[in-house]
């Protein structure tokens, strides 16, 4: 199939070099350096056994219009920096083209083909203008939960760290044909991809520990076993998902583990470093509002109140703003 990866960075970079590996048709919208070395020398995955493997069978280029009509486009941007590719993915739709988008936290098309009287509400927080939601109709999207740890460590090299795993669903919840094609070419790439019937029960579950260990490992700079081992933070933990499970049953899902379970098992992953404090290190924008002003947002719609979660979420903001203003970034560094 033909396949787009709008982004290449550690998620966009492993499922496209996977695909392309496996012998899909690819290509790569990017810019910049990762544009050059991809079209130099194709794109490399060292693997977490610390084998490399590279895909010289794909394309990479910025211009979307070149690259055409495609049977599956994947967005594999932060929820934020959606909105800047939206005007241009038009370009890269046919008939039938299916479109994933592999953002964490609340999607903007959470409501589309959702049921009840909150149906076709867009998520203002992620997609504040409305221009993603009225560039990507609902009908071509494909629900994906994303579980890989990777990182893109060069221009053109990724490194995967672990998981292989991106459930698929369509938003109705309905077993169609394109869902299980889509879920096949991934399965034939060695990417574990499952279909599910209720896609939104497994974007909570990872959004659960993500809007809670996410902003409070940015704010504290401590690590997942840090954040649960210590009292103070591991209560705020879980007083957040408290109010995320609340917000969460009211719209119908249920959690499939307990919240008890779900810290041990951040627990258990150990010194890991949440993707919003390597942001903050990095001085890169932290994906703030997808993982914890949509659920805000949600708690205001059920008529749920979120004071733990609005507190870290005005704490974070503060920092982000601050990281902006001075264009830094903030890392704890050892004294002498």
């Amino acid at each position: 199939m033909k396949i787009a990866i709008v982004g290449a960075g550690g998620i966009g970079g492993y499922v496209g070099a996977k695909l392309a590996l496996a012998g899909e048709d690819v290509t790569f919208l990017v810019r910049g350096a990762n544009l050059d070395a991809i079209r130099s020398n194709g794109i490399k995955l060292i693997g977490h056994d610390g084998q490399s493997q590279v895909a010289t069978n794909v394309r990479a280029t910025s211009n979307y219009k070149e690259a055409g009509p495609q049977d599956i486009v994947i967005l594999a941007l932060k929820a934020h920096q959606v909105e800047s590719v939206v005007n241009d993915l038009p370009d890269l739709f046919g008939p039938e083209t299916v479109v994933i988008p592999m953002q964490n936290g609340i999607p903007f098309w959470y409501f589309y083909k959702h049921g009840g009287e909150l149906a076709g509400r867009r998520i203002e927080s992620v997609d504040p203008s409305g221009q993603i939601s009225a560039k990507i109709p609902a009908e071509r999207i494909l629900g994906c939960v994303v579980y890989p740890a990777s990182e893109l460590v060069a221009p053109g090299v990724v490194r995967h760290i672990e998981g292989e795993r991106f459930p698929l669903g369509e938003l109705d919840g309905s077993n169609s044909e394109r869902v299980n094609r889509v879920a096949q070419c991934f399965t034939n790439a060695g990417l574990k991809s499952p279909v599910l019937d209720n896609i939104r029960a497994e974007i909570w579950l990872k959004l659960w520990g993500n809007l809670t260990f996410n902003p409070i490992s940015a704010l504290s700079h401590s690590t997942l076993v840090d954040i649960c081992q210590h009292p103070q933070s591991r209560e705020l933990a879980a007083n957040m998902m408290t109010e995320a499970q609340t917000i969460a049953n009211k719209l119908g899902i249920e959690f499939r583990v307990s919240l008890e379970k779900r810290i041990a098992g951040a627990e258990k992953v150990g010194k890991h470093k949440t993707s919003m404090l390597q942001d903050v290190e990095a001085g890169r924008a932290p994906e703030i509002d997808a993982l914890v002003g949509s659920v805000i947002e949600l708690g205001r719609l059920t008529d749920t109140p979120t004071p733990h979660i609005s507190t870290v979420y005005a704490l974070v903001r503060l920092m982000g703003s601050a990281m902006q203003q001075n264009a830094g970034h903030i890392r704890l560094t050892a004294t002498a």
